[in-house]
């Protein structure tokens, strides 16, 4: 996820709890989504595209902090 802020994301995981936090919950639900359409856990479509409207709200807000640091 944003290979051209790669390094300013390991600053800031490093040195902004908040934004370290969103960044795990993401990866989670990245992970969680896997699982659900991989079968490995069980889930229906509904459940899937909730999970990955929440994922894409958290990475639009890492997005939006990445830039803000980057200026």
């Amino acid at each position: 996820m944003f290979p051209e802020y790669r390094d300013l994301i390991s600053k800031l995981k490093s040195v902004d709890a908040h934004f370290a936090r969103l960044f795990e919950r993401h990866n989670e639900l990245d992970q969680r989504i896997r699982n659900l359409e991989d079968g490995i856990e069980s889930g229906d479509a509904v459940s899937i595209e909730t999970l990955k409207k929440h994922k894409l709200k958290l990475k639009d807000e890492l997005y939006l902090m990445l830039r803000k640091a980057a200026a």
